[in-house]
Protein backbone atom coordinates (compact mmCIF):
# COMPACT_ATOMS: atom_id res chain seq x y z
CA UNK A 1 0.00 0.00 0.00
CA UNK A 2 1.40 3.56 -1.35
CA UNK A 3 1.17 6.08 1.23
CA UNK A 4 2.32 9.51 1.19
CA UNK A 5 4.49 11.85 3.58
CA UNK A 6 1.38 13.18 4.95
CA UNK A 7 1.25 10.01 6.29
CA UNK A 8 4.42 9.43 8.24
CA UNK A 9 2.59 10.61 11.89
CA UNK A 10 0.59 6.99 11.54
CA UNK A 11 4.36 5.18 11.04
CA UNK A 12 5.90 6.95 13.98
CA UNK A 13 2.66 6.67 16.24
CA UNK A 14 3.08 2.73 15.08
CA UNK A 15 6.46 2.44 15.68
CA UNK A 16 6.89 4.09 18.84
CA UNK A 17 4.23 1.28 20.28
CA UNK A 18 6.00 -1.25 19.15
CA UNK A 19 9.37 -0.66 19.71
CA UNK A 20 10.03 -2.42 22.41
CA UNK A 21 8.85 -5.68 20.62
CA UNK A 22 10.29 -4.44 17.07
CA UNK A 23 14.01 -3.86 19.17
CA UNK A 24 14.29 -7.67 19.62
CA UNK A 25 14.01 -8.39 15.86
CA UNK A 26 15.87 -8.19 12.58
CA UNK A 27 13.69 -9.40 10.40
CA UNK A 28 13.74 -12.18 8.17
CA UNK A 29 15.50 -12.16 4.82
CA UNK A 30 14.38 -12.83 1.64
CA UNK A 31 14.15 -8.82 0.24
CA UNK A 32 17.83 -8.44 0.55
CA UNK A 33 18.66 -8.77 -3.24
CA UNK A 34 21.57 -7.38 -4.42
CA UNK A 35 23.34 -6.79 -1.02
CA UNK A 36 26.34 -9.41 -2.33
CA UNK A 37 27.02 -12.85 -1.71
CA UNK A 38 30.28 -12.50 0.30
CA UNK A 39 30.93 -14.14 3.61
CA UNK A 40 33.34 -13.76 6.37
CA UNK A 41 34.35 -14.92 9.87
CA UNK A 42 31.87 -13.96 12.52
CA UNK A 43 34.51 -11.33 14.22
CA UNK A 44 32.98 -7.83 14.81
CA UNK A 45 36.73 -6.10 14.58
CA UNK A 46 37.15 -2.51 15.38
CA UNK A 47 33.84 0.01 15.01
CA UNK A 48 34.77 3.16 13.05
CA UNK A 49 34.69 6.44 14.28
CA UNK A 50 32.02 8.55 13.81
CA UNK A 51 30.04 11.93 14.50
CA UNK A 52 26.86 11.47 16.03
CA UNK A 53 24.23 14.09 14.92
CA UNK A 54 20.51 14.37 17.24
CA UNK A 55 17.66 14.76 15.52
CA UNK A 56 14.47 15.33 17.46
CA UNK A 57 11.85 13.38 16.69
CA UNK A 58 8.96 13.91 19.74
CA UNK A 59 9.21 14.82 23.24
CA UNK A 60 9.97 11.66 24.67
CA UNK A 61 12.49 10.24 22.49
CA UNK A 62 15.91 11.65 20.61
CA UNK A 63 17.83 9.81 17.58
CA UNK A 64 20.53 10.18 16.52
CA UNK A 65 22.31 9.71 12.87
CA UNK A 66 25.75 9.72 11.51
CA UNK A 67 27.16 10.99 8.48
CA UNK A 68 27.60 8.37 5.91
CA UNK A 69 30.92 9.66 4.41
CA UNK A 70 32.51 9.13 7.35
CA UNK A 71 31.70 5.26 7.76
CA UNK A 72 34.06 2.59 6.48
CA UNK A 73 33.33 1.60 3.07
CA UNK A 74 33.40 -2.02 2.39
CA UNK A 75 34.98 -2.51 -0.89
CA UNK A 76 36.77 1.10 -1.13
CA UNK A 77 40.02 0.23 -2.68
CA UNK A 78 38.97 -3.49 -3.85
CA UNK A 79 41.48 -5.71 -5.36
CA UNK A 80 41.84 -4.85 -9.30
CA UNK A 81 39.71 -1.59 -8.85
CA UNK A 82 39.11 -0.44 -12.44
CA UNK A 83 39.30 2.67 -13.93
CA UNK A 84 38.86 4.06 -17.34
CA UNK A 85 35.05 4.69 -19.18
CA UNK A 86 32.16 2.76 -18.57
CA UNK A 87 32.02 -0.25 -20.77
CA UNK A 88 35.92 -0.99 -19.63
CA UNK A 89 34.60 -0.88 -15.92
CA UNK A 90 31.46 -3.25 -16.65
CA UNK A 91 33.93 -5.76 -18.09
CA UNK A 92 36.33 -5.69 -15.27
CA UNK A 93 33.74 -5.71 -12.61
CA UNK A 94 32.10 -9.04 -14.68
CA UNK A 95 35.42 -10.56 -14.67
CA UNK A 96 35.88 -10.79 -10.88
CA UNK A 97 32.95 -13.31 -10.81
CA UNK A 98 31.66 -14.56 -14.62
CA UNK A 99 27.89 -15.03 -14.09
CA UNK A 100 26.98 -14.11 -10.76
CA UNK A 101 24.37 -11.33 -10.83
CA UNK A 102 25.90 -9.00 -8.05
CA UNK A 103 29.41 -8.28 -7.69
CA UNK A 104 31.11 -5.85 -4.98
CA UNK A 105 32.49 -2.45 -6.21
CA UNK A 106 34.13 0.28 -4.85
CA UNK A 107 32.30 3.77 -4.85
CA UNK A 108 34.85 4.93 -7.63
CA UNK A 109 33.59 1.90 -10.15
CA UNK A 110 30.01 2.18 -9.39
CA UNK A 111 29.80 6.01 -9.94
CA UNK A 112 31.86 5.89 -13.55
CA UNK A 113 29.35 3.20 -14.06
CA UNK A 114 26.16 5.18 -12.91
CA UNK A 115 27.14 9.25 -12.88
CA UNK A 116 25.17 11.41 -10.62
CA UNK A 117 23.98 8.59 -8.42
CA UNK A 118 22.89 9.71 -4.93
CA UNK A 119 23.53 8.16 -1.47
CA UNK A 120 22.09 9.20 1.67
CA UNK A 121 23.96 11.64 3.63
CA UNK A 122 23.20 10.27 6.86
CA UNK A 123 22.10 7.57 8.20
CA UNK A 124 21.07 5.86 11.36
CA UNK A 125 23.64 6.19 14.52
CA UNK A 126 23.84 2.47 14.59
CA UNK A 127 25.49 2.00 11.11
CA UNK A 128 28.86 1.24 11.07
CA UNK A 129 29.50 -0.15 7.34
CA UNK A 130 28.30 0.00 3.85
CA UNK A 131 28.88 -2.84 1.29
CA UNK A 132 28.27 -1.57 -2.39
CA UNK A 133 27.72 -3.72 -5.35
CA UNK A 134 26.65 -3.67 -9.54
CA UNK A 135 24.34 -6.03 -10.42
CA UNK A 136 23.89 -7.65 -13.94
CA UNK A 137 21.75 -9.16 -16.74
CA UNK A 138 24.00 -12.67 -16.19
CA UNK A 139 22.68 -13.05 -19.92
CA UNK A 140 24.16 -10.13 -21.43
CA UNK A 141 27.05 -9.54 -18.64
CA UNK A 142 25.27 -6.04 -19.04
CA UNK A 143 24.21 -3.75 -16.12
CA UNK A 144 20.98 -4.87 -15.07
CA UNK A 145 19.12 -1.09 -16.17
CA UNK A 146 16.00 -2.19 -13.10
CA UNK A 147 18.52 -2.92 -10.42
CA UNK A 148 21.84 -1.45 -11.51
CA UNK A 149 23.48 -1.04 -8.10
CA UNK A 150 22.79 -1.81 -4.33
CA UNK A 151 23.97 -0.51 -1.06
CA UNK A 152 24.20 -2.62 2.56
CA UNK A 153 24.04 -0.30 5.75
CA UNK A 154 25.52 -3.30 8.34
CA UNK A 155 25.83 -2.68 12.58
CA UNK A 156 28.52 -4.95 12.26
CA UNK A 157 31.15 -6.30 9.83
CA UNK A 158 29.24 -7.04 6.97
CA UNK A 159 28.77 -10.71 6.35
CA UNK A 160 30.11 -11.61 9.67
CA UNK A 161 26.09 -12.49 11.07
CA UNK A 162 23.44 -13.75 8.77
CA UNK A 163 21.08 -10.63 8.37
CA UNK A 164 22.14 -8.22 10.13
CA UNK A 165 21.86 -5.44 7.77
CA UNK A 166 19.85 -2.74 9.11
CA UNK A 167 18.50 -0.98 5.97
CA UNK A 168 19.26 -1.54 1.54
CA UNK A 169 19.51 1.27 -0.85
CA UNK A 170 18.72 0.16 -4.70
CA UNK A 171 19.35 1.88 -7.79
CA UNK A 172 18.26 1.36 -10.98
CA UNK A 173 17.52 3.30 -14.43
CA UNK A 174 14.45 5.50 -13.91
CA UNK A 175 13.24 6.19 -17.33
CA UNK A 176 9.76 7.71 -18.18
CA UNK A 177 8.72 6.03 -14.88
CA UNK A 178 8.45 8.67 -12.28
CA UNK A 179 7.84 8.95 -8.91
CA UNK A 180 6.29 12.30 -7.37
CA UNK A 181 8.24 12.84 -4.11
CA UNK A 182 8.76 9.85 -1.75
CA UNK A 183 6.33 7.15 -1.30
CA UNK A 184 5.98 4.53 1.13
CA UNK A 185 5.12 1.01 1.40
CA UNK A 186 4.44 -1.81 4.17
CA UNK A 187 6.18 -4.58 4.12
CA UNK A 188 6.35 -7.61 6.33
CA UNK A 189 10.05 -7.16 7.02
CA UNK A 190 10.16 -3.42 7.21
CA UNK A 191 9.46 -0.34 5.12
CA UNK A 192 10.11 0.45 1.71
CA UNK A 193 10.55 4.16 0.67
CA UNK A 194 10.53 5.23 -3.46
CA UNK A 195 11.45 8.08 -5.04
CA UNK A 196 13.15 9.04 -8.90
CA UNK A 197 15.60 11.94 -8.66
CA UNK A 198 18.13 12.62 -12.03
CA UNK A 199 18.28 9.50 -14.02
CA UNK A 200 17.90 7.42 -11.34
CA UNK A 201 14.65 5.09 -9.49
CA UNK A 202 15.80 4.89 -5.56
CA UNK A 203 14.14 1.95 -3.59
CA UNK A 204 14.99 2.25 0.24
CA UNK A 205 14.31 -0.56 2.57
CA UNK A 206 14.57 -0.44 6.28
CA UNK A 207 13.97 -3.29 8.63
CA UNK A 208 11.67 -3.67 11.26
CA UNK A 209 13.44 -2.10 14.32
CA UNK A 210 14.63 0.91 12.44
CA UNK A 211 12.76 3.74 13.40
CA UNK A 212 10.61 5.16 10.07
CA UNK A 213 11.48 8.58 11.34
CA UNK A 214 15.13 7.69 10.52
CA UNK A 215 14.03 5.76 7.63
CA UNK A 216 12.57 8.98 6.13
CA UNK A 217 15.66 10.98 7.41
CA UNK A 218 17.58 9.26 5.15
CA UNK A 219 15.52 9.34 2.17
CA UNK A 220 15.15 12.98 2.47
CA UNK A 221 18.79 13.28 2.71
CA UNK A 222 20.89 12.19 -0.49
CA UNK A 223 23.48 13.94 -1.73
CA UNK A 224 25.73 13.28 -4.96
CA UNK A 225 28.26 10.05 -4.17
CA UNK A 226 30.74 11.79 -5.92
CA UNK A 227 30.71 14.21 -3.17
CA UNK A 228 31.06 12.12 -0.34
CA UNK A 229 34.76 10.02 -1.61
CA UNK A 230 37.65 11.51 -0.38
CA UNK A 231 40.06 12.69 -2.63
CA UNK A 232 42.72 10.13 -3.39
CA UNK A 233 46.18 10.73 -1.87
Amino acid sequence: MAVSRFDRLWFRVAALCAFVVLAAACGDGGLLDGVGTRSQDAVLGDLSTTSTIPIRVDEQRTLGVVISADLTWWNDGIEGEAAGEKNYVVAKVWERNPHQRSHQASRREILQVLPNVAFPGVVPEDVRFVTSQLNFDTASATIDVESSAAFGLWPVEPYSIQDASLAVLRVGEAGEFRIDGIVADIVDAGLSLSWTAGLYRYELFCRTGVNDELCWQMAESTVSLASQIPPST
